[in-house]
């Protein structure tokens, strides 16, 4: 077996997939679609570098493996890369060799990172790659659905009720409302929740017109939002109607139809799951989150009663990281107690 090393030339994901085949993973599925030619950052593509190996036999050159390393528009403080072998051609350093290619590229890329990550899923061939390439788990995703009826309806005290105590389904306008997803107060707290729960590692500063494209946008397939706000208080004393709203202590985006993901940027996959027209029956694709400067405590209740509103008849499915703590407690233990279930393997994000 003679193996050469190349750039990417045009034809080669033709040649890759019939020898590849199918994705064997999800990652698989999304980041072929970043194999792509080299590029040096010009006109509003990322900077990238995608080199191929070569089976040379009786000085034919077959494609079998490829990998690639860029740039990101959204969470530039590492380096997306990724590679695939083809499964007769493992465990003989070629992808060991291109790894060490890509880091060597790396090092020369124009915003100076050099830190590379990757998503992999537990007990794959690829996993076992990374770990023993030294790229350790930063965060784990989960995509769950969430049974109706899984939690019992919140208790709200209602304005429209004379203040007697109504259930969630029944609450009125000033604490559940339905919110236009180009709402700037909606995009605001989004964008905000987004970067919160992202510490470890951080979109960078976000724009209104970024967290619309990621999140809120039609081509997102967003169609719907609700909010669970604080109670409407006024300034003036007890008797006095409210002049203003009550904060947004919690959200959920709904979506209908898959979003329109950039193979580029595999970080725009981190909020809605995507899903084609749903079927009757078939849960809804939802991001459910919080005003991040609320306590804990608080939040987590929120998100809670924002759950069981949204899942009361109907399921729906959710992306829950492991960064997302008040998500985490009110969903954990319903997969504890089998009123929720993961409806797709975990996904891990590893990094050097």
């Amino acid at each position: 077996m003679a193996i050469e090393y190349r750039e990417w030339r045009d034809g080669d994901d033709l040649a890759l997939l019939e020898i590849w085949g199918g994705p064997e993973t999800a990652q698989a599925r999304q980041f072929r679609g970043a194999l792509a030619p080299s590029s040096n950052g010009a006109g509003g593509n990322p900077w990238r570098r995608c080199i191929v190996a070569e089976d040379v036999i009786d000085g034919v050159g077959i494609p079998v493996a490829a990998g690639v390393v860029y740039e990101a528009s959204l969470h530039p403080e590492r380096l997306w890369t990724y590679i695939e072998v083809a499964r007769d051609h493992r465990r003989s350093g070629i992808g060991a060799t291109l790894l060490a290619m890509l880091r060597r590229e790396a090092s020369h890329a124009p915003s100076g990172v050099t830190k590379l990550r990757a998503k992999v899923e537990p007990g794959t061939p690829g996993a076992a790659f990374a770990e023993a390439a030294g790229l350790s788990p930063i965060q784990r995703s989960r995509l769950v659905v969430v049974e109706p009826g899984a939690l019992k309806l919140p208790v709200f005290p209602d304005k429209d009720h004379g203040g007697r105590p109504v259930s969630g389904e029944n609450a009125g306008s000033d604490v559940v409302m339905d919110l236009a997803t180009g709402s700037v107060e909606l995009t605001d707290v989004v964008g905000r929740y987004y970067t919160a729960i992202h510490g470890w590692d951080s979109p960078g500063v976000l724009s209104v017109g970024q967290v619309q494209k990621l999140f809120l946008d039609e081509l997102t397939g967003a169609h719907g939002a609700i909010v669970l706000r604080a109670q409407p208080e006024s300034a003036f004393g007890q008797g006095i109607a409210p002049s203003k709203k009550g904060r947004i202590r919690a959200f959920a985006v709904s979506y209908a139809a898959p979003a329109a993901a950039d193979p580029s940027d595999p970080d725009a996959g981190q909020g809605p799951a995507g899903q084609d027209e749903a079927a009757p029956g078939a849960p809804t694709d939802v991001f459910v989150g919080h005003e991040p400067a609320l306590a804990a405590d608080d939040a987590a209740e929120a998100v809670r009663d924002m759950l069981s509103l949204i899942a009361y008849q109907h399921p729906v499915m959710l992306e829950l990281d492991d960064s997302m703590t008040a998500l985490r407690a009110a969903v954990e233990p319903l997969l504890d107690s089998g009123k929720a279930r993961l409806a797709a393997a975990e996904t891990l994000v590893v990094s050097d």
